[in-house]
């Protein structure tokens, strides 16, 4: 396999890809056209941060809020025809930006927070000290399948999924040197080992290390360090996806992320033609818009 260079995520009724300098999406109109978009980056998105491990990471969940924020937005605009003349999508206000950032954060705070809170109470009640934390992070990783779970059972979701699997089968085409068709991709899997779902896996995983390590006493540390040590259990498990993507072939590698391509199964599914042509309209789009620089 070629070295991996290209990611992305799917988006309201298309795919964003996002390669070393650009970044582009493809969504379906309304009249079954596809309409697309592509941009150069940078700063913080391709500056030499990047190269540093572990502050990767921190860059990465940085780049998923903020390109992905946008990319949901205009996928929605031109998915539900509310584009202007131009093609462009009305711009997030200020107000949009501050419900979105605050969901985040609420989102984190339950993740994070919410099974120490849950689990406080049993520390009088176990012999050992790191029964509770093992429980808070089985519970941390209960949460997380619950959730994909419950949006999965949405049917405007499972489209989103399928896109989703539009995008894995084209990187491995394309990772794999193939000609960018839908008979070609149409022979590869839906789950990839890079994905976004692996490394939210990954993180509720490696977090049960690092907060071991943190230690339990008293508990406005054990729940401050939650917050606090987001970047490290982020640029920790970055590495790990990133380590997993460049030897995927190992079959230690493959025992060690078995259930991160397992959860994959609750959040792809298998796309049609017309997904995985939208899929290929992203990933040359971007190709093409790295190759104008």
């Amino acid at each position: 396999m070629s070295t991996p260079t290209y990611g992305g995520q799917a988006v309201i009724e298309g795919v964003m890809m996002r390669g070393a300098t650009a970044m582009a999406i493809a969504v379906r109109r309304p009249d079954g056209s596809i309409a697309g978009r592509s941009e150069r980056l940078h700063g913080v998105f391709t500056g030499p941060l990047r190269l540093v491990p572990l502050l990767r990471g921190v860059l990465v969940l940085f780049e998923t809020l903020t390109l992905g924020m946008r990319a949901l937005t205009w996928s929605a605009a031109v998915a539900s025809d509310q584009v202007d003349e131009r093609g462009e999508a009305h711009r997030l206000t200020v107000i949009d930006w501050f419900v979105l950032l605050g969901a985040f954060a609420v989102g984190m705070g339950v993740f994070f927070v919410g099974p120490v809170l849950a689990t406080a109470w049993l520390d009088r009640l176990l012999p050992a000290r790191w029964m509770p934390l093992l429980i808070e992070g089985v519970l941390r990783v209960a949460l997380l399948l619950g959730y994909i779970w419950a949006m999965g059972r949405s049917g405007d979701i499972r489209r989103v999924f399928q896109y989703h699997g539009a995008e894995h089968m084209t990187i491995y085409a394309h990772e794999d040197g193939r000609e960018l068709n839908v008979p070609a991709i149409r022979r590869y899997p839906k789950e990839h080992p890079r994905c976004g779902t692996s490394f939210l896996l990954t993180v509720a995983l490696v977090s049960m290390v690092v907060f071991a390590f943190a230690g339990s006493d008293p508990l406005w540390w054990r729940l401050s360090s939650r917050l606090i040590l987001i970047p490290v259990v982020a640029g920790a498990s970055y590495e790990a996806i990133r380590f997993a993507g460049f030897h995927q072939r190992w079959p230690v590698v493959r025992w060690l992320f078995a259930g991160n391509m397992a959860l994959q199964k609750l959040t792809t599914r298998a796309p049609d033609d017309e997904q995985i042509q939208v899929a290929i309209a992203a990933l040359q789009r971007v190709r093409d818009q790295e190759r104008v620089a």
